[in-house]
């Protein structure tokens, strides 16, 4: 028999409270996290009775999935299930945050989910309220605005608009595509772009204060400054059971990057490396989104399935590959 349970966001959360009842055909949570079925996600499924299962070997179709749980830092992962309208559970203190982030509402997703943050659901459904009948206006009462407004629109039933209407019509469609593109814009730099500003400066800030930048030139500048070197880092990073684990919100690649970006500027690593080691610190970039990826393509499960894996054994081929190709077409650049 299946139950509902209510879930709620964590202190640094945000978004819900989440409902979640399971029925004979929508009873599948999905955990899209990494390293097999999270315990958030098995939690619900022994709540309510649902089934868990892991969105790096399985899938279900969109219509049998109850709740996907997630683990994004703030980029695709995050907006993709609320935009199917399915809802979604991250497990990291993210809001609206990502290129979907207009998909991302109250009502379809919660962050910040613990265990503590879930419970049995106590809510009755309760009956629709009865809708209050308008009353109908005295004989010679003041037309209200709607009243007045439905006039005037069944008076200009029919009529073509005039030509300086339609310009006018036409130009206002321009100025709002216009002014909703500049609003997304600066949006998507406030809850992106400076963000990332502000940590890359801290990180450099604590860098330079700290000392650490000496440490990691004695350490991985001997490694990095070498195509060896970066063809282990780029080895290790996309192996199938870490790069799920090290992909999210593209981190370690953020701070691996800026850490070798400084070093290569004050010159202990050759700037000849700066374009193999790009690629050699990416190599895991993108192992937690292959899954939601293929579930975006809509493909099947059996698909998703299979395609998951070999997706991700691939990247131990092709991670070390680019890191050749990168080295081969950075000689002679510096």
């Amino acid at each position: 028999m299946y139950k509902s349970v209510k879930v709620n966001h964590g202190s640094g959360g945000w978004g819900g409270p989440l409902v979640l009842t399971p029925n004979e055909k929508t009873n599948k949570v999905l955990s899209v996290t990494g390293g097999g079925i999270h315990p958030i996600a098995a939690l619900i499924a022994e709540m309510t009775g649902a089934e868990a299962l892991d969105g790096f070997k399985t899938n279900a179709p969109d219509d049998e999935i109850l709740v996907a749980v997630v683990d994004c830092g703030g980029t695709a992962r995050c907006g993709v299930y609320p935009k199917k309208g399915i809802f979604t559970i991250n497990l990291t203190p993210v809001g609206q945050a990502g290129p979907l982030a207009q998909y991302i509402t109250e009502e379809l997703y919660v962050s910040d989910v613990k265990e503590s943050c879930i419970s049995y659901s106590d809510e009755e459904a309760s009956s629709p309220a009865s809708a209050t009948k308008a009353e109908t206006p005295k004989a010679g009462a003041p037309k209200t605005k709607e009243q007045a407004r439905k006039e005037l629109s069944d008076m200009n039933t029919g009529k073509k608009p005039g030509i300086v209407t339609r310009i006018g019509i036409g130009v206002g469609k321009v100025v709002n595509k216009f002014f909703q593109a500049g609003r997304e814009t600066i949006d998507m730099v406030i809850k992106n772009v400076l963000p990332f500003m502000a940590f890359t400066s801290t990180l450099l800030g604590i860098i330079s204060a700290s000392g650490l930048g000496d440490m990691i030139a004695n350490t991985i500048s001997p490694i990095a400054s070498t195509l060896p070197g970066m063809l282990v880092i780029s080895f290790i990073c996309a192996l199938p059971f870490l790069s799920p684990i090290l992909g999210p919100g593209a981190v370690i690649a953020q701070v691996v990057g800026t850490l070798l970006g400084v070093e290569i500027g004050l010159g202990n690593i050759p700037a000849a490396y700066a374009l193999p080691a790009l690629f050699a610190i990416n190599a895991q970039v993108g192992g937690d989104f292959v899954p939601v990826g293929l579930s975006l393509g809509e493909a099947e499960p059996e698909t998703i399935e299979l395609g998951v894996p070999a997706v991700l054994y691939s990247r131990v081929i092709t991670g070390p590959l680019s890191v050749v190709i990168a080295f081969i077409f950075s000689i002679g650049m510096y």
